[in-house]
């Protein structure tokens, strides 16, 4: 009953499946693969520890527990445990160069984050990318946000302390820059750094005379970074469109792919004994039988036709029905009635 991925998995191998209801229209509902709010309610229902809850009140039920209370309230600590560790992943780190990192056209970068798997990755992006203006050759348009701040705050820290200011360094990250740093622009080979070193005017070349301490002086210097520019971003959607082919629309590419996919994971099951026939998958997927007997040979389709399909370089007209129905087995002529162009060696 452990909370996590690899049990989830073991149950959906395991072939545990929801209970399946027959609706009055014929209609069946369930008996399905347990998806994440399932296994969470089933995994914090108290039922099966003999309580009832009511209106938000836990109750003493007149039916005895299935499960130990220990075990239950060991994995509800756990479910708490990584509730808290996925927050804080997603939350992140705060973006501590915001509003002081420049790209190398002197266009501000700005933070922006992915989430994928339960993890926050961050980013700086350029706002000539961001405002859609034209980007010249050459721009640093997107750098991994944790690797610069980084680089930037170490740098700044043997800074000071090679000066001799290391006993009065802030612990926080975000202080110290607020205090000495002004600025960071990127370039292809290293960051330059705009530094503001505040020196008491005892320290200065000309104290004050009055023997008040009086405000910091504003000593400026600028330094650099060994540094190399990242591989520039795959960019979502359609680069270049050979000139004699319009691109496929989005939404029927998304669909095709899916359907591929689909077919494969069939197949595959029919393969290794998982499922016995094409009934038994139609009847999962919620499907006719002649529609998953239609789509099935696209688990076949050549590596060149899905590669055209994922750079969006697949000829316009392509549906679903066209490519699935009445496939070649033979790769070079699926591509020729398809219409990928270039001959590819396999």
């Amino acid at each position: 009953m452990a909370p996590s991925a690899r049990w989830r998995r073991t149950s959906i191998v395991g072939g545990i499946r929801s209970k399946p209801r027959r609706l009055s229209n014929g209609r069946t509902l369930g008996g399905r693969r347990f998806g994440v709010g399932a296994l969470a309610y089933l995994l914090k229902n108290r039922f099966y520890i003999g309580e009832v809850v009511y209106r938000g009140e836990v109750h003493r039920g007149v039916h005895e527990p299935i499960l130990d209370f220990a075990l239950f309230e060991a994995v509800q600590a756990k479910l708490t445990a990584q509730a808290v560790a996925r927050r804080c992943r997603l939350r992140g780190a705060p973006a501590i160069l915001s509003g002081r990192l420049f790209d190398n056209r002197g266009n501000r970068m700005s933070p922006t984050h992915a989430n994928k798997g339960g993890v926050r990755y961050r980013y700086y992006v350029s706002q000539a990318v961001l405002q859609r203006k034209p980007q010249p050759s050459g721009l640093i348009s997107r750098v991994p946000a944790a690797e610069i701040e980084a680089l930037v705050v170490t740098a700044l820290y043997k800074h000071l302390n090679a000066c001799g200011a290391g006993e009065r360094l802030s612990d926080n990250d975000r202080d110290l820059l607020e205090r000495h740093l002004e600025r960071v622009t990127l370039t292809p080979n290293h960051l330059e750094l705009r530094l503001r070193e505040l020196i008491e005017p005892r320290q200065a070349d000309h104290p004050v005379n009055d023997g008040s301490s009086g405000p910091p002086i504003a000593n400026v210097t600028t330094m650099t970074i060994p540094w190399s520019s990242p591989v520039p971003a795959t960019v979502k959607g359609i680069i270049h469109v050979p000139a004699h082919n319009t691109p496929i629309k989005a939404g029927r590419r998304e669909a095709l792919l899916i359907a591929i996919v689909k077919a494969r994971q069939w197949i595959d099951d029919l393969a290794h004994g998982r499922v016995a026939s094409f009934v038994v998958i139609a009847r999962r997927e919620g499907k006719a039988e002649r529609h998953i007997s239609l789509l099935a040979p696209l688990a076949f389709v050549s590596p060149r036709i899905v590669s055209a399909l994922l750079e969006g370089t697949a000829p316009a007209d392509l549906t679903l029905t066209k490519l699935a129905r009445a496939l070649p087995y033979c790769w070079a002529e699926q591509e020729r009635r398809v219409g990928t162009s270039a001959p590819f060696h396999y």
